[in-house]
């Protein structure tokens, strides 16, 4: 049977994002043509632009101002207090309590000239000109005042999750940080689509997503996401196990045995999921032998067999990696033969190897491959499984704050020295890692120096 910890996971509900009626496709091809190429008039554009994305989006526009302060509001103010013991009033372009700050900015569209009539000079729109180190540059600065704004709302207002970079008529980004401190604020969901453009609008599940930002933020917990998985995943594990353990009066195998079957069941779930084995490999060779349950036991021992030492896998038709640490090897709890399956046991076999094992909780892993081993193995691996919460306590305020701190140093001299020095930027390819560029200098290099890597870890 599962331990407290899994089972404790298992009970864990997530909260569902509202239902909002998804807008006509002319709605949105009408607000992507208004605003497509609208540059530097951030001060006009802004409070437009959003209130009409708040129409794409399907949410309420925010509400009309009243004072200084309000819940969701264009303008909110919040007081900057300096080291020196005065304080300033500064403005949230667009606030919403417990959701997002929005920090608004109007870029340049390329390869146009300043006019006497733009009110601006060309040097100052070659220096926002988008996708340039200016611009990036720019937009990071951006996230930084929009942290600042978030550090000045009062204690009671919390955190929001979310914030938000926003560059009127171009592209959205998104930074969250779901722990409830402000010091995490990271690329969302990662590094490669933190950055919505606007015609990604067309798209339903980025406007579910940004939906969710506005109306329920913490859907989008990444924990919240594993819990949801994992309680699914328990719930079928725990009634596998309990079928395979039997009962006191009629008991069918060792614990011990159970523990080990469901390790490398799942571990080869896991495995699929993240391309260590090809994609449902795992979940079809259980298909398979629904109706050859003698055949079951045989051949996915083969499997387990050619994963301990790498090589070509009959079981599956395909070449597989070699897995160390002695999972697949034959050890206390038995050799590396499955247990025999009936075929409601089979069947939730394949019912969990349809899930998707990347966003299970580590819990799982941890408490299943404890049981699986003896206590002597154990050791010698040194598998002792500690929970994430412990882990965290640790490595964020020892290793993750002090190197994000590093970082900014290190980032901010590289700007100052770029601001400082006049020769011209030659723009190369994007990095792999990363299209457009992910942080002010990302693949970007004086003269013709070629282009190699991304700059920024994270931004």
């Amino acid at each position: 049977m599962l331990d407290p910890v899994t089972a404790t996971l298992a009970r864990a509900a997530l909260r569902p994002v509202p239902t909002v009626p998804d807008p006509a496709p002319a709605l949105i091809e009408a607000f992507i043509a208004r605003w497509d190429g609208t540059a530097m008039a951030e001060r006009a554009n802004a409070q437009p632009f959003l209130s009409e994305l708040c129409d794409v989006l399907g949410v309420p526009r925010p509400d009309p101002a009243q004072g200084g302060i309000g819940p969701y509001r264009f303008e909110r103010n919040v007081t900057h207090h300096e080291a020196d013991g005065t304080a300033t009033t500064r403005r949230i372009d667009l606030y919403r309590r417990a959701c997002f700050v929005c920090e608004a900015k109007q870029g340049a569209a390329p390869h146009r000239q300043a006019t006497l009539f733009t009110g601006e000079t060309e040097a100052q729109r070659r220096a926002n000109v988008r996708n340039t180190p200016a611009w990036a540059r720019h937009m990071q600065q951006a996230k930084g005042q929009a942290e600042g704004y978030a550090r000045d709302l009062p204690p009671d207002k919390g955190w929001p999750p979310f914030l938000i970079v926003c560059d009127v008529g171009f592209c959205l980004d998104l930074y969250s940080d779901f722990s409830g401190t402000g010091k995490h604020y990271a690329q969302f969901p990662d590094r490669a689509r933190f950055r919505i453009y606007l015609p990604d609008l067309r798209r339903p599940e980025v406007r579910d997503t940004l939906r969710a930002v506005w109306l329920d933020p913490k859907a989008l917990d990444p924990a919240l996401r594993r819990a949801e998985v994992t309680r699914g995943i328990a719930a079928l594990l725990a009634r596998l196990a309990a079928a395979l353990e039997g009962t006191p009066a009629k008991p069918r195998h060792d614990p011990g045995h159970v523990a080990t079957f469901l390790m490398r069941c799942i571990f080869c779930m896991f495995a699929q999921s993240v391309g260590l084995l090809p994609a449902r490999s795992f979940s079809k060779l259980l298909e398979r032998y629904l109706d050859n349950l003698p055949g079951f036991a045989p051949v996915v021992g083969s499997l387990w067999a050619t994963m301990d030492t790498g090589g070509y896998s009959v079981a599956l038709d395909v070449r597989v990696p070699r897995f160390n640490g002695g999972l697949f090897r034959p050890g206390a709890h038995g050799g590396a033969d499955p247990l025999p399956v009936q075929a409601d046991e089979l069947a939730l076999l394949i019912l969990a190897a349809g899930k998707d094992w990347a966003d299970v909780e580590p819990a799982i892993f941890g408490t299943l491959l404890e049981n699986a081993l003896d206590r002597k193995e154990r050791g010698r691996l040194g598998a002792e499984f500690t929970p994430r919460p412990f882990v965290e306590r640790l490595v964020l305020p020892a290793v993750m704050e002090p190197l994000r701190a590093e970082w900014d140093g290190v980032r901010a001299a590289a700007e100052a020295a770029m601001q400082a020095d006049t020769t011209p930027l030659q723009p190369r390819r994007w990095c792999a890692a990363s299209t457009p560029p992910c942080a002010p200098c990302a693949c970007w290099t004086r003269r013709a120096a070629p282009a190699t890597s991304c700059m920024s870890p994270w931004s």
